[in-house]
């Protein structure tokens, strides 16, 4: 049997077909170290994911890549989704990638936003600031005794305030125990209570070697301590929770130790320029002083003494003619008044009001009386119109024209109808009443008709 042979071209359509008809290919999630990472400004980005024992190509379009929220480096562990799918010109497969993450930084920035959620809300990051002193006598320092942090530090306050005194805090600053130091020398530093500021600081890092600055304990510890705090946790790029709870936050070591000191030469200098300006404040005062001393000296009032009174003298007359003046007419005014409250005295005197209450009465009682007659007539005349109407409807003056009515039983007859042959019936007549017996009943219906 002849064999049929395929070309390279159609093996390489045959495998790319199957790649991307297997359904388990079309999204497959991965974990692996970023290896062979060169990065292409705006363009797609080529690298391997690989891990112990295996390696796989990997591309990122441009615009999957500039989604991202982190910057890719060689080495860093991550997680990716994507397909896989086979590349026809090299005949190689490779995942393309659709999106991706660091792996286990996800988590923690989770939690990290979280947790700056929650302490934002309980109000740590807006409370009041303390403010920085400005000369410090002696300053905490809270980093790693190797490190570069505490050597910038020293060399900084050293060319700028050396007479402060600066006492390193041994601090682990990376690692699980870091969180529980960093609380710790913060405890012990305010308990020892001779400390102006505290500087607490470290070098930059990934956000997992930053973690212990991000930590609950550590924020509440710094937020609850009543010395001023400088953060410099990381680069000027990274900003921790230690960061935002700290009264001043620095980019760097260095910037930190020029916030917590000044510059000694400087401070010198402003103090001599102060001490000139005082002096010479001081000399234009004395010079002032005695200009005025002088102009007093040479003043009348010490030269003659008597002028002194004169216009003293003559205010005095002045005020006396102004009394004589105002107790005339205060003697008037009361003069005045004495005797407008004899006359109103003789007005209120009692007999003259007994008699002008008697008028009062007299005139009183007439007006009752001509109100009790004229009360009584209108009452007798509307009794009168009162009978008349009555007797005009008294059935009584009706009957006395000829009109009766009947009852039985004590109940008025209406009808022929409430009546039966041989009931006893009463009729009642203006002056008296008769017992009747029906014998014949009678109706009117268009004629008589006999029942």
């Amino acid at each position: 049997m002849e064999q049929q042979y395929l070309t390279i071209t159609a093996l390489t359509k045959y495998l790319k077909r199957k790649f991307e008809a297997d359904p388990y290919l079309e999204r497959v999630y991965l974990t692996g170290e970023i290896s062979n990472f060169r990065p292409r400004p705006n363009a797609h980005q080529y690298f391997s994911l690989k891990d112990d024992q295996a390696k796989i190509s990997a591309i990122m379009f441009k615009g999957a890549f500039q989604k991202l929220k982190f910057e890719p480096k060689e080495g860093m562990k991550v997680l990716v989704v994507g397909r896989i799918s086979l590349y026809e010109s090299s005949g190689s497969y490779q995942i393309y990638v659709e999106h991706m993450e660091p792996d286990g930084v996800g988590a923690l920035y989770q939690a990290l936003a979280e947790l700056r959620e929650k302490l934002s809300k309980e109000g740590l990051f807006s409370s009041p600031k303390k403010m920085l002193p400005r000369y410090p006598k002696k300053i905490a320092v809270l980093t790693s005794p190797s490190g570069a942090v505490i050597r910038d530090i020293i060399t900084t306050v050293k060319r700028r305030f050396p007479i402060a005194q600066l006492v390193l805090f041994p601090t682990v600053v990376q690692g699980n125990q870091a969180a529980d130091d960093v609380v710790r020398n913060l405890q012990r530093v305010e308990a020892l209570g001779d400390f102006d500021t505290i500087i607490m600081g470290r070098g930059g890092g990934s956000i997992e070697d930053l973690w212990p600055f991000n930590e609950e304990r550590v924020a509440r510890a710094i937020h609850e301590a009543k010395t001023p705090i400088i953060s410099s946790v990381g680069h000027e790029t990274d900003t921790t929770i230690a960061d935002l709870v700290a009264d001043v936050r620095a980019a760097t070591p260095t910037a930190a130790a020029e916030l917590a000191v000044p510059v000694l030469s400087e401070e010198l200098l402003r103090i001599k320029e102060r001490q000139g300006r005082m002096e010479q404040a001081f000399l234009n005062q004395l010079q002032r002083k005695q200009e005025r001393y002088q102009r007093l000296a040479n003043s009348y009032v010490f030269r003659q003494p008597g002028r002194l009174y004169d216009a003293q003298s003559v205010k005095l007359d002045q005020m006396m003619q102004r009394l004589r003046q105002a107790m005339q007419q205060s003697l008037f005014e009361k003069d005045k008044q004495a005797s407008q409250i004899i006359h109103r005295m003789h007005q209120m005197e009692p007999s003259h009001r007994v008699k002008q209450a008697q008028q009062q009465l007299d005139y009183s009682s007439r007006r009752l009386e001509d109100k009790m007659t004229s009360y009584m007539e209108k009452k007798r005349q509307s009794f009168e119109t009162a009978i008349q109407s009555l007797d005009l409807l008294s059935p009584l003056k009706i009957m006395g024209r000829g009109y009766s009515y009947t009852t039985k039983e004590n109940q008025v007859i209406k009808t022929t109808a409430e009546l039966a042959l041989k009931d006893q019936v009463t009729i009642h007549y203006q002056d008296g009443q008769a017992i009747a017996e029906i014998i014949e009943l009678k109706e009117n219906l268009h004629g008589d008709e006999n029942i």
